[in-house]
């Protein structure tokens, strides 16, 4: 625990992704990022004012694609760099160079769409009837067609897209770069503490008096940064309302659902059900956890203590490899050789260096193969944020070889069923792996902790204080340290009751998340994962029928709304029934932690 944090040139390049893959050199991607200006200029000169003829529309848009491509691979590129080194100015440079570029180039194109949506919509259906490949670009057009603003304004925004994007990267610099946690002192000895070392393992310590101590410190440090992240937080939502607005949306949340392609009726569902019904079993496995701690009380600080934290298995990155691949290769030999790959040829970030951004995520660059961040600890749960990761590669993966770029990304409402479904998966097989009673509670109880905490209690969490912030926007008001505060205060007493007592601090947990920088994307894990628990259960039911069900919707990509997709999977999410079997799901997983805890303590 003791250990500081290595630099980035300090660590064992073996375990670090390695990003040639997309370019060779800075020489070559400097190339590319000359080929993709001078992409931009030629389809200016030969399209712009002339999207009159179906023909014309269609020719536009396939170099548009080659365009996005090249694109991707860029900014992926640069973007990767600084997300592993965030300490580097060089790379750091790079970016900005390559951001402030892509803005100019993307308000250049933005004629593009503007003219689409001006010209008449017999023409755009008869561009669809010549071309598959541009059709779902062109009917989102459509859709688009009556919250679009004049030409010119739309030129504005593309133009201003950097600094409008500015709360998410202010926001960041803030909790990356400036907040200096100092060590802090339990008994007369010292522990470092950064943002990543809490969320990363003291919220997961053992000792009580040590980790309460570091929620009190990191709570502390939060605190002195709260008014400057509410002021970027009230402008990022300002901004959403004011956008909705000026498109003519009802409120912020239906022009932050259009993209999604769900209604108001799903997502407040979501939130609703698992409010309400959830609420009770998480409060069941709070006071296991209590007992089994033998706490004096159970605070909100101590939420993430695991059922028997003495037992967790240790793991390296290469030992993970059986798991990962034991788990996943049910879902077809083409995903069990992505699986391989993604290890061999280093598509994946295992180490841990000053500087690089917390949690885990993947990215999936239409032209190359996806990459993966992590922090390996060498602890077993690894191997389910890894299993998760994965599922996201292995979706795009599969989309990326069936559809085209435009058709390749699916709603966000859908974009966490992949990757959750894997960590079911994984679930599942270790299950199958090993009898004894303690492991059992330890897969059972990291699917609860883990799996379904994250996704079910903290995004959701999340995704009720959200709709409560938008309310309030929405109204012509705006928000304040002190009034996200007592929100986030009350939507947490609201789903613990009177089982956790919500400890000073706990309110500033608003300024932990990224996500409310990403429009409504925290209420979508639960969504995703509600469509993931309904599958897996048809798998270890049905089998390979299942199996080639999910693989099919894989590999629909972005072709279908989430409504559709989840029917390929034989799931209707347009009613109650999936999201209460799934909390019934979590229920009798923890009752079967009780009865086995009982059983081992017997």
């Amino acid at each position: 625990m003791g250990m500081e944090l290595k630099l980035r040139q300090e660590v064992n390049h073996a375990y670090t992704w390695d990003l040639t893959s997309i370019f060779k050199s800075e020489e070559e991607y400097n190339l590319a990022v000359r080929e993709l200006e001078e992409l931009t200029f030629e389809i200016e000169k030969t399209y712009k004012g002339r999207l009159n003829t179906s023909n014309k529309i269609n020719e536009c848009l396939d170099f548009l694609q080659k365009w996005s491509i090249l694109e991707e691979l860029t900014y992926t590129y640069a973007n990767l760099a600084v997300s592993v080194d965030q300490t580097n100015h060089e790379i750091q440079t790079r970016y900005m160079k390559l951001m402030n570029k892509l803005s100019d180039l993307d308000s250049r194109l933005s004629f593009v769409n503007s003219e689409l949506m001006e010209a008449d919509e017999k023409l755009i259906l008869k561009a669809i009837k010549s071309s598959k490949a541009n059709e779902h670009y062109l009917l989102d057009i459509i859709a688009f067609k009556k919250h679009k603003l004049h030409a010119e304004a739309e030129r504005v925004l593309s133009a201003l897209s950097e600094t409008l994007g500015a709360p998410y990267s202010i926001y960041n610099r803030a909790k990356l770069a400036d907040m200096d946690f100092k060590n802090f002192t339990v008994d007369a000895k010292e522990y470092p503490l950064s943002f990543v070392l809490f969320e990363n393992e003291w919220e997961y310590e053992n000792d009580t008096h040590t980790r309460r101590a570091a929620f009190n410190a990191f709570s502390k440090k939060l605190s002195e940064y709260q008014h400057t992240v509410a002021a970027t937080y009230q402008t990022q939502v300002q901004k959403e309302k004011t956008i909705s607005s000026l498109r003519g949306f009802d409120s912020v949340i239906d022009s932050l659902l259009f993209n999604q392609k769900v209604d108001k009726e799903l997502y407040n569902r979501q939130i609703d059900l698992i409010m309400e019904k959830l609420a009770p079993h998480m409060r069941k496995f709070a006071k296991l956890l209590q007992r089994i701690h033998k706490l004096d009380e159970m605070t909100f600080a101590d939420l993430k203590l695991s059922v028997d934290s003495e037992y967790e298995p240790e793991i390296s990155v290469d030992e993970s490899k059986k798991y990962i691949e034991g788990a996943l290769s049910i879902l077809g030999d083409d995903f069990l050789a992505m699986v391989k790959r993604s290890f061999a040829e280093r598509w994946i970030d295992f180490v841990q260096n000053k500087g690089k951004s917390t949690g885990a995520f993947c990215s999936s660059p239409y032209g190359s193969h996806p990459f993966v961040l992590i922090s390996w600890t060498d602890k077993m749960r690894e191997v389910f944020v890894l299993a998760h990761e994965l599922g996201h590669a292995g979706h795009f993966h599969l989309a990326h070889q069936n559809q085209n770029i435009f058709d390749s990304r699916p709603s966000l409402y859908f974009i966490e069923a992949p990757s959750t479904m894997n960590e079911l998966l994984m679930a599942n097989y270790l299950m199958k792996t090993n009898d004894d009673p303690r492991f059992k509670r330890w897969v059972l109880s990291t699917m609860i902790s883990r799996t379904y905490y994250h996704n079910f209690v903290t995004h959701l969490l999340e995704a009720a204080y959200q709709r409560e912030v938008y309310k309030i926007i929405d109204a012509g008001d705006s928000v304040h340290a002190f009034k996200l505060n007592e929100i986030k205060r009350n939507v947490l007493e609201q789903f613990w009751g009177d089982s956790v007592k919500i400890n000073e601090g706990a309110e500033l947990t608003w300024m932990r998340q990224p996500h409310y920088y990403m429009g409504l994307y925290p209420y979508t894990y639960s969504a995703g994962l509600t469509i993931a628990t309904e599958v897996s259960k048809r798998i270890l039911n049905e089998g390979q029928v299942a199996i080639d069900d999910w693989r099919n919707v894989l590999k629909a990509g972005g072709t279908k709304t989430p409504v559709e997709l989840a029917k390929m999977a034989k799931v209707d999410i347009t009613t109650d029934k999936p999201l209460l079997d799934t909390i019934e799901y979590i229920g009798n997983i923890i009752d079967e932690i009780i009865k086995l805890t009982e059983e081992i303590e017997a």
